[in-house]
């Protein structure tokens, strides 16, 4: 269980990356009050972590309903999560990640940016989700589901203390200091979604050798 705690709170802070979210709001909210920020961020945390949530419960049932066995998806996820990796350790601004170029642009036009591109894909973004089907291989209403549960929701709490500090984290540490921390996350995920597509591949090996 602790392992399993562990592996959950760091896979998710690693792809949600709270370090690297807070410039992007900071400059979104560039010239906002306080309390427009504050209701933005409190907002767009809230809205992901409804849809994260959901597909915790739901994630099993969905990989059900498509027929798709955990192995298959262990295999295609680890490939998912090492393109973002490789995003990261090269600084890439992707859809894996963030909202791209042209959605950044569409959001600094826009009055409300608390769900997009806030909460999607900011917060909750492909990786993330992919990640939590890749974590949920139990039914729901398990103890490892409730851990799971509570590993997102201590990520998504620090997510929000970044967005709130987001001035301050901006200038601290600086653009350099921000990739500096999304590099060496990216080569953390990149080993993790190596071991993901490792442990599907000899799932389905062991599937063939036994049938």
């Amino acid at each position: 269980m602790a392992e399993l705690a562990i592996n959950a709170f760091i896979l998710l802070f690693v792809v949600i990356d709270p370090i690297s979210i807070a410039p992007l709001f900071s400059a979104f909210t560039s010239g906002e009050s306080a309390d427009y920020r504050r209701k933005t961020a409190v907002k767009g945390v809230t809205v992901a972590g409804i849809i994260l949530v959901f597909f915790i419960l739901a994630g099993d049932a969905l990989l059900e309903y498509l027929n798709i066995d955990t192995a298959s998806f262990s295999i295609a996820g680890g490939i998912l999560l090492f393109l973002l990796a490789i995003d990261m350790v090269f600084v890439h601004q992707s859809g894996l990640r963030s909202a791209t170029m042209r959605e950044q642009v569409e959001a600094r036009h826009r009055t409300d940016i608390s769900v997009f591109p806030l909460a999607i894909p900011m917060i909750a973004g492909p990786g993330s989700m992919t990640t939590l089907l890749l974590l949920t291989g139990t039914p729901v209403f398990r103890l490892e589901t409730l851990i799971i549960i509570a590993a997102l929701v201590i990520v998504l709490l620090m997510t929000l203390t970044m967005l709130l500090l987001a001035s301050a984290v901006t200038t601290f540490l600086g653009e350099t200091g921000a990739n500096v921390v999304t590099r060496v996350l990216g080569v953390i995920l990149a080993a993790l979604a190596t071991q993901f597509i490792i442990d599907g591949l000899v799932t389905s090996f062991s599937s063939l050798a036994g049938s």
